[in-house]
């Protein structure tokens, strides 16, 4: 009977990452690929005051770009998140995209692809919005037409 549970625990295909320091790393270089140092109008490099670059964002925190990164479906990332070796690297990578496009709510030109993202990559964002000071009336959709001035209500 024992032999079984190890023959199991054999199926199928092994992990791409053999501990969750070696995907913590990758996680980091992803993050990293998606930020560049601030240079001024003379393409000089900008510091803050204690000297340390300023960085500038120049791609945006993805679950899709992450699992590029990974070299991993997003079903494939999010599967790791079953393991609890990988979870708490996981979330928090997970986390860090939510609030790139959470922010992004409040930005006129990344509201659209903002409000896609959370409701398709996040369970916790509703599919239903605020509408005329009744909850849950309407689409994502909808709303965005009534902050936008386009709403026919």
């Amino acid at each position: 009977m024992e032999e079984n549970k190890e023959e199991k625990a054999l199926v199928g295909r092994p992990k791409k990452f053999k501990s969750a320091e070696e995907m913590q790393k990758k996680i980091d270089e992803y993050f990293q690929s998606c930020m560049t140092i601030k240079t001024d109008k003379y393409g000089n490099f900008m510091v803050d005051a204690m000297g340390n670059f300023i960085l500038e964002q120049i791609k945006p925190f993805t679950m899709s770009g992450l699992a590029n990164a990974l070299d991993l479906s997003r079903r494939g990332l999010l599967n790791y998140n079953r393991d609890d070796e990988y979870y708490d690297i996981i979330e928090k990578a997970k986390r860090k995209c939510e609030m790139y496009a959470e922010e992004r709510l409040f930005d006129k030109d990344g509201v659209r692809g903002a409000m896609f993202s959370l409701s398709n990559n996040y369970e916790q964002w509703a599919n239903k919005a605020e509408l005329g000071g009744k909850i849950g009336v309407g689409t994502i959709e909808e709303y965005i037409k009534e902050v936008e001035g386009e709403s026919e209500y």
